[in-house]
């Protein structure tokens, strides 16, 4: 989508701070990190949600998951631990309207819940 600044991320078109990229994904630097270590990793194909993953995109689903943890690792946070978010819709706080799954880790995180 032109519009879509993951979209323009994936292709080149706007500069990120690239930590991993492959045919099915790019995953870089937020620019407004929460943690020590904050990434966003997106699919290259538009999928404007969690909502919006179909069947079709199970293989994407299952690499984008396995490529979460093999960043984990390959940043040192496998071992102490690490948050995987992904908000959807507006009130789950989703901004920009691309699949994105935020990889944070670094430091201690609390709890999200009671």
């Amino acid at each position: 989508m032109e519009d879509c600044i993951f979209c323009r991320i994936g292709a080149g078109e706007i500069p990120a701070d690239v930590i991993y990229e492959d045919k099915l994904v790019i995953a870089f630097k937020d620019i407004k990190p929460a943690a020590p270590f904050h990434m966003l990793l997106i699919p290259r194909e538009h999928i404007a949600s969690f909502n919006e993953l179909e069947p079709r995109h199970q293989e994407l689903a299952g690499h984008m998951t396995l490529v979460l943890k093999q960043l984990a690792a390959d940043h040192a946070m496998a071992e102490k631990g690490y948050r995987v978010i992904v908000n959807c819709g507006s009130e789950g706080g989703q901004v920009v309207y691309h699949l994105h799954y935020h990889l944070l880790g670094g430091r201690p995180l609390g709890k999200l819940l009671p």
